[in-house]
């Protein structure tokens, strides 16, 4: 089964040796334009999505807007995405040792984002990578310091097991 990583966690290439993404910062904040009108009620909050080249050659990256999915909530409601605020990542060359950026503000329901989960699907080299899926909240921190491992695995197991437990359900 494939299992999702936490908010914070980097996730490697096999495909494409040296590179790796993490979707980090998932953080409540207001957009640097303003509010968008059709949020009109919601909540905003902003993460990261930084892609990292430890290898020997560059790449190629684009994660522009249908790339990203933002879920929110227990039943998975589509977060609104603010396109006009959001800064992608557009055919920018990542060379050896060197990170690049996307900022993605979004907004929804407060009740609802203490479940967030973010869907990237990272186009390197114009070849499309495999999707792939980070889960948090608002209000989790993510884990520094020596006992990060611990707490990180926790929250791991508690989203495997509740998806194992879903699964179940549905084959019930």
């Amino acid at each position: 089964m494939y299992e999702p990583h936490v908010v914070g966690d980097w996730h490697e290439y096999d495909e494409h040796a040296g590179l790796r993404v993490r979707v980090h910062g998932l953080e409540p904040a207001e957009p640097p334009r303003g509010r968008d009108d059709a949020a009109e009620g919601l909540t905003y909050f902003r993460l990261r999505v930084t892609v990292e080249n430890r290898g020997e050659r560059h790449f190629g990256i684009h994660l522009e807007d249908g790339q990203i999915d933002v879920r929110i909530g227990r039943d998975g409601e589509a977060a609104f995405i603010d396109w006009r605020n959001s800064q992608f990542i557009e055919g920018f060359d990542v060379y050896p040792l060197r990170r690049v950026t996307a900022v993605l503000y979004a907004a929804g329901t407060e009740d609802s984002l203490s479940q967030v989960d973010v869907q990237i699907q990272l186009r390197v080299e114009e070849e499309w990578a495999d999707r792939r899926l980070w889960t948090g909240g608002l209000g989790l921190q993510e884990p520094v310091g020596p006992h990060a491992g611990t707490l990180r695995d926790g929250l791991a197991l508690q989203v495997s097991d509740f998806l194992r437990e879903q699964a179940e359900e549905g084959t019930a």
